[in-house]
C-alpha cells in the first residue's frame, strides 16, 4: 500500500451554502490534512488527527499555507474548440458558422485529435480542473482520441461523440443511424473502462432532425445510467429557430422532452431565456442548467438568471464552455458568473461559487461520491490554491482575515498562477 499525507488548509462542502454565514455546509480546518492511499482519500481532518491514524512511514507533502479544496470540475466544455477561443463575431450562430464548424472538421484526422487531447488535458489540469464534460466532434476518432489520452493519465473524464445530421457542413454530420451507432460504439469501448464516462450528446436541436433526437432518446433509455449532454436557450435567434423547425413543441425545452431527454440526467448548456413553464419542466425532470457566463459574456447572449432558477427548484452547475469562453480558468469563470448576478442584483456568495465549481458539479453529474469533496472514501483528485501568487494578490493578502475575503480574493484576481499544485487520483501532476 502507497500513502502520502497531504498538509494544509482544508476546505470540502457537505451542502449547498444557503448563506454566507452557513457554516455547516462546509468543513475548513485552518491546520488540516488528507491521508491518501491507493489514490483514495483514507482519512480527512485535523493534521494531528490525520497523523495519528497514519502509517509511520507515510510520506509528508507539507502544503501551507495554501488552501486544499477538490480539484475544480467543468461540466460543460468542447474539446475540439482549443484553436476557436478568442475568435470574433457578432453573435453564436455566426460564430459558429464562422469559425467552430470549420475547426471542428480538423477532427477527423486521428493524428490531429491525439495531438489535441494532450494539448486539452494539460490546459485543464494547469488551471487545476481535475474532471470534464466534454464535448467531442461528430467524429468517433475524436471520442477515441479524448479517452485513450484521459485513460493514459488516469483522469476521470465524461465525454460524447457530438450527433449533428443538419445544418451543418456536409464533412461535419452524420445520420441518425450512424450518430446512434458511433455512439453505442464508444460506449461498449469506453464507458466504464479506466475512470471514463460517457455521455450521450446531440448538439442542439437546431443540428439534429427529429430522427436523430428519436435516436439520441432510445440511446437515453438503452442507457439510463448515462448522462446526456446538449444546449438550450443559449441566444434568441437560436430559440427562433428551433421553434421554426420543431413547430408542434411548446417551447424549446419542449423539444427535448419529446424526445424523452429531458430527465435527471440532462446537461443543459446556457438555459438563458427560459419562461417559467420551461424552468417548471426542468425542475420537475431534474435536468441541470448550466451556466457557462465567461462565454455568455464573449457573444453577448445574456444573462443566467440564477435566483429565478433557484426559486423555480432547477438544479445548476459552472462551466467554462471552452471554446465560446475565454478561459479554462474555473477561478475566472466564478469571477465572471458573480459579476452577472450583480447586474441581476442578486448577490452570489464566494463560498456558494466554490461550492458550486467543487461539490455542486460533482452532484450535477452525478458523480459526488467520487469527486468534488475532500470526503474519506473519495478519489483523491485535489487542488492546492494559492491567494497570493501574484504581486497584487500578494498586497491585498496583508488585509485579508477571513476565509470570504481569501476565496473572494481567488476568485476575483486569481488564475492559473494561483494554482500551486494539482493531484489526479493521488499523484501529483
Amino acid at each position: 500500500m502507497t500513502s502520502k499525507l497531504l498538509r494544509g488548509r482544508t476546505l470540502s462542502f457537505k451542502s449547498r451554502p444557503q448563506a454566507r454565514d452557513d457554516h455547516a455546509s462546509y468543513v475548513y480546518e485552518e491546520d488540516g490534512a488528507l491521508l491518501i492511499e491507493n489514490g483514495r482519500i483514507s482519512a480527512a481532518g485535523t493534521y494531528a488527527d490525520v497523523m495519528f491514524k497514519s502509517p509511520m512511514d507515510v510520506k509528508v507533502v507539507d502544503h501551507r499555507p495554501h488552501l486544499l479544496m477538490a480539484g475544480f470540475i467543468d461540466p460543460h466544455i468542447h474539446f475540439p474548440q482549443m484553436q476557436v477561443t478568442a475568435s470574433y463575431a457578432a453573435n453564436l450562430l455566426e460564430w459558429l458558422n464562422t469559425y467552430t464548424f470549420v475547426e471542428e472538421q480538423r477532427f477527423a484526422d486521428a493524428a490531429h485529435s491525439a495531438r489535441f487531447a494532450k494539448l486539452f488535458f494539460d490546459e485543464l489540469l494547469r488551471h487545476g480542473t481535475t474532471t470534464a464534460a466534454a464535448y467531442c466532434s461528430v467524429h468517433k476518432g475524436s471520442a477515441d482520441a479524448y479517452f485513450t489520452e484521459a485513460a493514459r493519465r488516469n483522469l476521470l473524464m465524461v465525454g460524447g461523440k457530438v450527433m449533428m445530421d443538419r445544418n451543418a457542413p456536409e464533412a461535419l454530420t452524420d445520420t441518425a443511424q450512424s450518430g446512434y451507432d458511433d455512439t453505442k460504439a464508444v460506449i461498449a469501448a469506453w464507458h466504464g473502462t479506466a475512470r471514463n464516462y460517457v455521455a450521450i450528446t446531440p448538439r442542439f436541436a437546431i443540428t439534429s432532425t427529429p430522427a436523430q433526437l428519436e435516436a439520441a432518446g432510445t440511446l437515453a433509455r438503452e442507457h439510463p445510467d448515462l448522462l446526456i449532454q446538449t444546449h438550450l436557450s443559449e441566444n434568441n435567434a437560436e430559440i427562433a429557430y428551433t421553434l421554426e423547425l420543431y413547430p408542434d413543441a411548446r417551447d424549446y425545452t419542449d423539444v427535448y422532452a419529446q424526445y424523452g431527454l429531458l430527465t435527471g440526467k440532462m446537461l443543459l448548456g446556457h438555459a438563458i431565456h427560459l419562461s417559467d413553464r420551461e424552468m417548471d419542466a426542468i425542475a420537475e425532470a431534474g435536468s441541470i442548467a448550466v451556466h457557462c457566463p465567461t462565454s455568455n459574456l464573449f457573444l453577448g447572449s445574456g444573462l443566467f438568471d440564477l435566483k429565478r432558477l433557484k426559486e423555480h427548484g432547477v438544479r445548476t452547475a459552472i462551466a467554462t464552455d471552452i471554446g465560446g469562453g475565454s478561459s479554462y480558468s474555473m477561478l475566472r469563470t466564478l469571477d465572471e458568473a458573480y459579476k452577472i448576478q450583480q447586474l441581476r442584483s442578486h448577490r452570489l456568495p464566494p463560498i456558494e461559487n466554490y461550492w458550486q465549481a467543487t461539490r455542486g458539479n460533482a452532484e450535477a453529474l452525478g458523480l459526488e461520491d467520487r469527486i468534488g469533496t475532500l470526503e474519506p472514501g473519495s478519489d483523491a483528485d485535489i487542488v492546492a490554491l494559492d491567494a497570493a501568487a501574484t504581486p497584487a494578490m500578494r498586497i491585498r493578502m496583508e488585509t485579508i482575515g477571513t476565509l470570504e475575503e481569501e476565496l473572494f480574493l481567488l476568485q476575483t484576481m486569481g488564475d492559473d498562477r494561483s494554482v500551486r499544485a494539482v493531484y489526479v487520483a493521488g499523484e501529483t501532476v
